[in-house]
């Protein structure tokens, strides 16, 4: 599978400024926590559910469990067996990217209402029976820019949730500062992804998203290549 970083830039209103293999599709990793927060919005987040690590998959009749060694929120692990409310967890999907505060999450809105906001997302993290069965979410640079778009015009409150992400060293470390970013990584085996709302203070607002696929990158140069990207992608932009 060949290398590629694929861009798309543009307005909120969906209209391109600038792309780069922005229709080859690559592994979501962490991105498709977005559209589960969006699908959320149906949800009362503030009910309380329990916190669990085991879930069903897609696949009919199979299940499967989450390890915490792969989950970077550690808070939602301490709190197994109690409750905590949808609103947080879909905080801590997004801001910590937990795995299993996304998996809570996507388990209440269903799989299929997560679908419906973007096809591309069709199972939960870690569903090893999905896998093994060749489901995957994957996505292009352009499928994710239209679901930015849709957040910043339509999910002001997941736009706000973003804003609050550790991490920060892909599209935010490539751009000036004084712009309001609200951005979601996300990253797995040789896939490194970042991807922004960009309201800059003395121009139009824009959705960034950066796809990098690059076979023995490690993480951090796959994020400094991203940076590099937000920085050219600055130049471009309208």
């Amino acid at each position: 599978m060949r290398d590629v970083v694929g861009v798309w830039l543009g307005g909120l209103d969906g209209t391109t400024w600038w792309e780069q293999d922005a229709d080859e599709p690559v592994l979501a990793a962490s991105l498709m926590k977005v559209p589960v927060a969006m699908a959320a919005a149906s949800l009362d987040l503030d009910t309380e559910v329990l916190v669990h690590a085991d879930f069903d998959s897609v696949v009919p009749g199979q299940r499967f469990e989450l390890d915490e060694g792969y989950d970077q929120d550690p808070e939602t692990w301490a709190e197994l067996g109690h409750s905590q409310t949808l609103r947080e967890l879909r905080r801590r999907s997004i801001v910590l990217s937990g795995n299993l505060a996304t998996n809570l999450v996507m388990e209440q809105t269903g799989v299929a209402a997560c679908t419906a906001v973007m096809p591309e997302v069709r199972r939960m993290i870690s569903d090893q029976p999905a896998t093994d069965a060749g489901i995957v979410n994957a996505a292009s640079a352009r499928r994710w820019g239209a679901v930015l778009c849709r957040v910043g015009s339509e999910h002001q409150e997941v736009e706000d949730v973003m804003r609050g992400q550790t991490y920060r060293d892909g599209i935010p470390r490539g751009l000036p500062e004084g712009s309001a970013i609200a951005n979601k990584t996300g990253w797995i085996d040789d896939h490194t992804h970042d991807m922004a709302i960009v309201r800059p203070p003395d121009g139009m607002p824009f959705v960034l998203v950066v796809l990098a696929r690059l076979s023995g990158i490690p993480t951090e140069m796959g994020y400094q290549r991203i940076a590099e990207v937000a920085h050219e992608a600055w130049e471009q932009r309208r």
